[in-house]
């Protein structure tokens, strides 16, 4: 399981122009699942992005997690993750998992995510989404369950 985490003083997702999720201040998450991922992927990614200690405290240090500031997150499946650009010029989405896997382990990991106290606001799984969302610092990383 991938996730690519931005850190953001606000963000909203939009379909058929409308918006369906927003939050104030947190994280816009982009998670994606490749075939042999489980909930065990979930909870590692959950327990990581919550704990991870990306916001500035007083001294403009990061030293304050999502927790901390009581920050959101605004989660978005992500298939493209898993797109492999190595041959020719479309990537091949061959690791993304299909849609049944995919769809049950991104409400899994949202509900992790609630169960840890952090609000959450979700795109629509398998829409044209449009994501919107002032990335700050800007603070971008990339996480994934199986290089732990």
């Amino acid at each position: 399981m991938r996730a690519v985490i931005q850190r953001a003083k606000d963000a909203t997702v939009t379909v058929q122009n409308e918006i369906i999720g927003a939050i104030p201040n947190g994280l816009v998450v982009l998670l994606g699942v490749t075939h042999e991922d489980t909930i065990e992927d979930a909870k590692y990614l959950v327990n990581k992005i919550v704990h991870l200690r990306i916001f500035e405290d007083e001294q403009e240090k990061m030293n304050l997690s999502l927790k901390d500031v009581s920050g959101s997150i605004l989660s978005i499946s992500q298939f493209t993750l898993y797109g492999d650009t190595r041959k020719g010029r479309r990537p091949n989405f061959m690791q993304a998992a299909k849609p049944e896997l995919a769809n049950e382990l991104y409400e899994k990991f949202n509900e992790l995510l609630l169960s840890e106290g952090i609000s959450v606001e979700t795109g629509q799984f398998g829409a044209m989404m449009d994501v919107q969302f002032t990335n700050v610092g800007p603070v971008t990383l990339l996480l994934d369950s199986k290089e732990k």
